[in-house]
Parts: structure tokens; sequence; C-alpha cells
């Protein structure tokens, strides 16, 4: 069988996406934006809001390398959610936007990114990877795409599975 490049990063990126969904079951508008605090001892780590807010933003960036009209990315989310950020505890919710806003923006991008990385040539996918932070990790428009949907999201996705034990919502279903 005879698979593109782009159908391979598709196949990891679905596998993502599920994840991110099984995750996200039973996590309340409430506890979106919390810290985890086991004991009563509140622990410093990425809580779902800003797991997704910052996931968010690449969705976006996959589409654009992959030559695709973008999604467009929430007004506020760079400032919240950008690399680099800090991740803060949010108990009134006035400091991130709601559950919804969030988990709709990062879902649309990652179907948007699914079509477009699909759809993507592998002789597109080849091309030089103008970043120049990142090139020399990730040389290829099609290696960087393939971190993005794999590897990027699954180690945020890794925390989001460690706050939900934290927090008390057991494993994902």
């Amino acid at each position: 069988m005879s698979r593109s490049l782009g159908q391979t990063i598709g196949d990891g990126l679905k596998l993502s996406v599920n994840y991110a969904e099984q995750l996200i079951q039973g996590v309340t508008p409430e506890s979106f934006s919390r810290m985890a605090a086991p004991g009563g001892q509140s622990i410093h780590s990425n809580h779902p809001a800003f797991i997704f807010g910052h996931l968010a933003l690449y969705g976006p960036r996959v589409v654009e390398m992959t030559g695709g009209q973008a999604p467009v990315v929430p007004e506020g989310f760079s400032a919240l959610f950008a690399k680099g950020m800090e991740c803060i505890d949010d108990p009134d919710g006035s400091v991130y936007p709601h559950m919804d806003e969030i988990t709709e923006s990062f879902f649309a991008s990652y179907r948007a990114a699914e079509k477009a990385i699909i759809a993507a040539t592998d002789e597109h996918l080849a091309q030089p990877n103008p970043s120049e932070v990142m090139v020399k990790k990730f040389p290829t428009l099609g290696s960087m795409c393939n971190f993005m949907c794999s590897g990027h999201m699954l180690m945020h996705l890794g925390q989001l599975s460690a706050w939900r034990r934290m927090y008390g919502f057991g494993p994902a279903a």
C-alpha cells in the first residue's frame, strides 16, 4: 500500500485528536482553568485551559505550512497561550476564555489541519522549513508538521493526563 507523507502524518494527528477528546471527558468549566491541588497542595502544572489554548495556536500553523487557508486564531489567544507564557490558576474564570471557546478553537483548527496535511503533496512537505528557530531540528515542512501534529501535541496532552489524575478525574476512558 502506498501512502503519502501527508497521510502518514494525518494518522498521527488523528490519534492525537482522539486522545484529546478522551482526556477532556468529564472536565467541567469550573475545573478547566484550575490548578490541581491533591491533598490541598496546589501543583503548578498546566491546566486544560492553557493546554488546549496553547495547542489551538498550532493547528492553523500546520494549515499555513501546507498552503491552506488557516482558521482564525481567536483574539487574545496568542497573548495568553504563546510559548513561554505562564499558566495561572483562574478560579473565577476572569483570565482565560470559556472552556467552550477554547476547545472549539482547538478541535476546529486540528480538523482543518488534518484535511490540509492529508491533501499536501510529498513535494510540498519536502520543502525547507522556513522557521529559522526550528530548521535545525526539523529541516522540512513535513518534519515540522509531523512534530506539531504528534510530538508537540502528545507532550502537552501528557500534561493533561497527569492533571486529570492530580485533580481526581482519573485516567481517560
